[in-house]
């Protein structure tokens, strides 16, 4: 993997770090932040990849509508549906329930 690719990598992960318990943000959200807002996808593949790194709340991280799209990358069958739900989020076929209530915004909030 390139190096700009594995830096940019880092920046995702450091921003998912500060996620706070019980809430969610997106993978746009994370790329407008870092100053890269067409990047949506490069946020994704950097969560497919966090798996190697544990302290990574990767399960905070969903799509601009709540739904749990990195969920087939959690060992398990509802594991990312399990650790938002022991957070306090509801989950419902596979969509956050009130979402704008548990919605962090790297932009406003760090």
């Amino acid at each position: 993997m390139k190096k700009e690719t594995l830096n940019f990598f880092e920046k995702v992960y450091d921003v998912a770090r500060q996620i706070p318990y019980g809430r969610v943000t997106n993978y746009g959200a994370i790329a407008k932040y870092l100053g890269a807002a067409r990047s949506s996808r490069m946020v994704g593949y950097a969560m497919n990849a966090s798996h190697l790194k544990p302290d990574i709340p990767a399960h905070r991280v969903v799509n601009r509508i709540g739904l749990l799209t990195g969920k087939h990358h959690f060992e398990g069958t509802n594991l990312m549906q399990q650790l938002l739900e022991s957070e306090g989020i509801k989950v419902i076929d596979n969509k956050i329930q009130d979402f704008d209530t548990h919605y962090w915004d790297p932009s406003k909030e760090l």
